[in-house]
């Protein structure tokens, strides 16, 4: 089954106005104009409106970093998924690492997240991923397994069809160091039997897998050239058009 490569730039909490303007347009205008590849952009929410302006009408899509769970109602500072489905969004990045360790976000947040975004109509980029300690203890099955099927719970095959997953191992985000190919590919493999024992094998095979750490243009061909692998959560080298536009040259 042939499954689209997604290319995804996670700001996190970077860029202004200005410079996230620039990004956007620099990567709306280096896209090739033959372009199998799907692109999202998913900047801090306070400039969603400002990249939104940038993408409309181009191959490049948008997405949220986070979202509450809740439709509406008195949550001081959060996003839900009609808001960002309102200013154009398509995607949203849920349960990423930084969240997982740094909020306390647990599965069970996550799964809620899912549920609300699916709602929204929304694309989820569901994270999961082993810290290096966990790796050395050798739980990194462990670990994938319980995150993978915390953060799904309550999800039908019919839904499950349309989520992406992001493998993004902890010890190699931000760090400069990259999974080999051969180890992402293994828990990639890992992560799709697992789903098709919780879904069928139809709905496994549509599943999109994203790889996230340190993804770079050097790299990507050869982490994307993997079977399970179907495109990238990127992270620093999204804040450089030049270097995202490597990244989807590369596939």
């Amino acid at each position: 089954m042939t499954r689209r490569i997604l290319i995804a730039g996670n700001w996190k909490m970077n860029t202004r106005r200005r410079d996230a303007a620039a990004l956007a347009k620099g990567v709306v205008d280096g896209i090739p104009k033959e372009c199998a590849v799907e692109i999202a952009l998913c900047p801090p929410s306070v400039y969603l409106g400002t990249v939104s302006e940038c993408v409309v009408g181009s191959p490049v899509g948008l997405g949220g970093q986070n979202l509450y769970a809740a439709a509406d109602g008195a949550f001081t500072g959060e996003v839900n998924a009609g808001m960002l489905t309102d200013i154009g969004c398509s995607y949203v990045i849920l349960g990423h690492s930084e969240r997982r360790q740094l909020m306390g976000e647990t599965d069970a947040d996550v799964s809620k997240k899912l549920h609300a975004a699916l709602a929204g109509n929304l694309i989820p980029i569901v994270c999961v991923g082993e810290t290096q300690e966990q790796r050395e203890n050798n739980e990194t099955e462990q670990v994938v397994s319980d995150q993978l099927k915390g953060s799904l719970a309550g999800l039908d095959e019919a839904r499950a069809a349309g989520i992406v997953i992001a493998y993004e191992p902890v010890w190699a985000i931000g760090t400069g160091l990259t999974a080999s190919p051969d180890q992402a590919e293994a828990v990639h493999a890992f992560i799709r039997g697992i789903l098709t024992d919780d879904f069928g094998e139809d709905v496994a095979g549509q599943i999109r897998l994203q790889y996230g750490g340190s993804v770079k243009p050097g790299n990507a061909a050869e982490l994307l050239g993997q079977k399970n692998i179907d495109g990238a959560l990127v992270g620093g080298a999204s804040l450089k058009a030049e270097d995202f536009l490597g990244i989807i040259n590369a596939v």
